[in-house]
């Protein structure tokens, strides 16, 4: 078995993982209805990262197998972003305004309207963004004093997926 079959393994057990880690989270709020205890900008870092990751991959032509985990665990971040903003009650035109502008900057680094320089500036600081997301994550359930709303199953697939990508 060779080191590029090993890699492999590790990057479809990665995006399986990856098809299933918001889940457990989306899950646990569509049942309490509530968000308490969910950062928003916890959110924003993460989507910041997902997305440099993703854009980053796509227009440098990497192979679709070593990085599909970023746009699987995007799709699951609109949908966790979009429930946590309903149940705060923050869907609003400003909120739809910083959507749309979001889309709009994301075709721009994916089309590379804007260059590609800022797309490789911007994912070398995305490890340490995915960090913070945790970390701010982490102060706003001690602060709510509630942790309900988030899933440890979720965290504990992230850590798995984390570690088994830089493992290769």
């Amino acid at each position: 078995m060779n080191i590029q079959t090993i890699a492999d393994a590790f990057s479809i057990m990665t995006i399986v993982a990856c098809f299933i880690l918001k889940i457990p989270q989306i899950l646990s709020l569509l049942t309490l209805k509530s968000a308490k205890g969910i950062s928003k900008l916890g959110l924003m870092l993460e989507l910041t990262s997902y997305t440099v990751m993703t854009c980053y991959n796509y227009t440098n032509d990497y192979a679709l197998l070593s990085y599909l985990e970023y746009p699987v665990i995007l799709i699951q971040e609109f949908v966790l972003i979009y429930l946590v903003m309903k149940y705060l009650n923050r869907i609003n035109i400003m909120t739809i305004s910083l959507a749309l502008c979001y889309f709009i900057i994301s075709i721009c680094l994916i089309k590379q309207i804007i260059p590609n320089v800022f797309l490789t500036i911007l994912a070398s600081m995305c490890t340490p963004i995915s960090a913070l997301s945790k970390i701010v994550q982490l102060f706003a359930i001690i602060r709510a004093k509630n942790s309900e709303s988030v899933s440890l199953l979720t965290w504990i697939i992230s850590v798995f997926t984390n570690i088994s990508k830089s493992s290769l």
